[in-house]
């Protein structure tokens, strides 16, 4: 069996969930880069060393972090943030406090901590997908363009498969995304981005990112705050221009079945620093509005 490279050990708040932590960094059970099994989350990606793959293992109340490949110390030195542990909380009881829906959901998941990857990349090309499709359509996109530029993520777990090298993704053609479900307005969106990818890794936090993000042509709010919310562990991130979630925050907050976009972020002004938290934490607890029709897929139909 494969050894890790490098290992370090974490001390994780009581109550810490890493499944609750860390799912919002696979877009599903079968993710190709990125799985929760056994307990355990293993997560590929590169880094600025090479490829590497990090495990993340609950041991006796402790949180083992284990790399593998030749990014594998890169991937541990960051395994806190991944895992969730830097996650700031400072200010939020109090403000959780003032609605009692929110008091609840702040108590019920208060092992759920927000991860930060440091990465923007690799979240970005999930979230290019996901504008204005159903999750099905964005995640057979996603897994498909991973398999298409199908590189072995190193360490015991396979398959796992690394994200696509942004300068691969630059050069190449739209059309091959075509048989992906890709049309060639997200295709060139994507490819856009992927090259400028360096310097979209060298923002200094999310603000600045965001602004380089939305200077891209593709690249909206909605996009931009999916990416941060992840890269940088943003708390205050908020998906303006998605399908569902105004009307989950208004349900949740006001027991307003609808509401828009100025809806929703005068419902979160209150929670400002930790606006993008509260919906989080909404989406936790599986809160829903009342569905009129047809249902929708969950985070389908999204702006960009």
């Amino acid at each position: 069996m494969t050894s890790p490279a490098a290992r370090r050990t974490l001390r994780p708040p009581a109550g810490y969930r890493l499944a609750a932590s860390v799912r919002a960094l696979t877009f599903s059970p079968y993710d190709p880069c990125a799985r929760i099994a056994a307990g355990s989350f293993w997560w590929a990606t590169r880094t600025p060393d090479g490829p590497a793959t990090l495990a993340l293992r609950p041991e006796a109340g402790e949180l083992v972090a284990e790399g593998y490949g030749p990014g594998a110390a890169w991937v541990v030195d960051r395994a806190d943030g991944v895992a969730g542990l830097r996650d700031d909380l400072t200010g939020f009881p109090a403000l959780a406090a003032t609605h009692p829906l929110v008091a609840r959901l702040a108590h019920q998941h208060h092992g759920l901590r927000m991860p930060a990857t440091g990465q923007v990349f690799p979240r970005l090309l999930r979230a290019v997908f996901e504008q204005k499709v159903t999750g099905k359509e964005a995640y057979r996109a996603y897994a498909a363009t991973v398999r298409h530029f199908r590189e072995p993520a190193p360490g015991p777990l396979q398959p796992l498969l690394l994200p696509p090298e942004p300068a691969a993704v630059a050069a190449t053609p739209y059309w091959v995304f075509h048989p992906f479900g890709v049309e060639q307005r997200r295709a060139d969106t994507l490819r856009r981005a992927a090259a400028v990818a360096d310097r979209l890794e060298r923002c200094a936090d999310a603000a600045e990112a965001t602004r380089r993000l939305t200077a891209i042509a593709g690249i909206g709010p909605w996009t931009a705050a999916e990416v941060v919310r992840i890269a940088y562990g943003d708390p205050d991130a908020v998906s303006v221009g998605d399908y569902h979630v105004p009307n989950t925050v208004a349900w949740a907050l006001a027991g307003e079945p609808r509401g828009d976009d100025a809806r929703m972020l005068a419902l979160l002004a209150p929670f400002t620093g930790h606006r993008g938290r509260v919906c989080v934490l909404l989406e936790a607890a599986g809160v829903q509005a009342p569905k009129y029709g047809p249902r929708a897929p969950i985070r389908s139909f999204a702006r960009y």
